[in-house]
């Protein structure tokens, strides 16, 4: 029995530190820019993830965010508007495949596979009002994240991300700007 909990101890170690060198490769101090297919409960949409820190921009043929680690401007372009809200860490789980850099570390179970080209953990919530499955699939040359896919509800949303490269980006990405969008509506949700 002893010999099961030392394996078990050391294959959950051998999980996050997978996840903390792709942490890392997230973690740019200058920031991180992407590609990405969402599949899912919304239905597939392709677009492009800039994230710094807990800010990101996200840009998809049907909306943009921004936000810049308070405050969340959401652009629906079929409306043209703009809602304003201040998210909690439950939304920003759901719309940030990047969070996991935040969520692993805590209130998680985490288990691992491993193929020929890649790791894949598994994080499982200790807690109700957290994304309660996450599969994070990390290259095992560059520690890059390939695949986050999480459970919302019942309903599994699948992030592919493509093409990572270290940016540096301006902190004025992650705000909205009025005058780029002078004929949308502004709701202001908070």
């Amino acid at each position: 029995m002893s010999l099961l909990l030392v394996c078990t101890v050391s294959f959950g170690q051998t999980a996050k530190s997978v996840l903390d060198k792709a942490a890392a490769t997230v973690s740019n101090k200058n920031g991180v820019q992407a590609d990405f297919t969402m599949t899912g409960g919304m239905g597939n949409v392709s677009g492009t993830i800039a994230v710094k820190g807990r800010k990101f921009h996200a840009t998809t043929p049907v909306a943009t965010m921004w936000f810049d680690g308070k405050t969340m401007w959401t652009y629906m372009k079929k409306n043209d508007e703009v809602n304003v809200t201040t998210p909690n860490e439950a939304q920003l789980q759901k719309i940030n495949p990047y969070n996991f850099i935040n969520l692993y570390k805590q209130g998680y179970n985490m288990t691992m596979n491993k193929s020929d080209k890649a790791y894949t953990v598994h994080l499982t919530s200790q807690k109700a009002d957290r994304i309660q499955e996450l599969f994070i699939t990390v290259d095992k040359k560059t520690y890059q994240p390939t695949q986050v896919k999480m459970l919302q509800g019942k309903k599994w949303t699948s992030f592919d991300i493509r093409n990572l490269k270290a940016q540096t980006l301006s902190d004025a990405i992650f705000t909205f700007s009025s005058k780029d969008f002078p004929t949308a509506e502004v709701i202001d949700l908070r």
